[in-house]
């Protein structure tokens, strides 16, 4: 008898030593339905860094260009390490070059490179965008598909 009437005397005190974390718990609510609202001070952001700016002429895209000084695939002169690639789902990697249609998937939003001069890629003429095939940029035309330069291994 001795040793039940310990373990409930023990097991009401750990009960009354709880009571007031449960009740300081009760007295502050949470705000957003889960996280307790965050009471951080203010942070100016990085210092010394400027976002490079848009050069001059970036959106200004020729309406009509000379196909042949793009007919390329060129090998890129820099690498750039921007973040993991995934290839739309049920497609295989493969090696574009010039003049081969890119499939729709490839040149859908998550692909598009809308930065693309920080990438030391060429304006794109009218009615064609950069976009990201693992290692490569892309030059495709957005009404048909037709590549009409790669660079190969601008990202890595």
């Amino acid at each position: 008898m001795a040793l039940k009437s310990r373990i409930t005397y023990l097991a009401v005190l750990a009960l009354a030593a709880s009571a007031p974390a449960l009740a300081q718990h009760e007295e502050h609510p949470q705000h957003g339905g889960g996280r307790p609202e965050a009471h951080g001070e203010a942070h100016p952001g990085p210092h010394g860094y400027e976002r490079p700016a848009e050069p001059h002429g970036w959106n200004g895209r020729p309406a009509q260009f000379d196909r042949g000084t793009y007919q390329h695939n060129f090998q890129a002169a820099r690498t750039y390490h921007i973040g993991v690639y995934r290839r739309p789902h049920g497609w295989v990697a493969h090696r574009w070059g010039y003049g081969q249609i890119l499939p729709r998937v490839y040149w859908a939003a998550p692909y598009i490179i809308a930065d693309y001069w920080l990438f030391g890629l060429e304006v794109a003429p009218a009615g064609y965008e950069w976009v990201r095939d693992d290692t490569d940029a892309i030059l495709v035309n957005v009404s048909t598909g037709e590549i009409l330069q790669v660079e190969y291994g601008v990202f890595a």
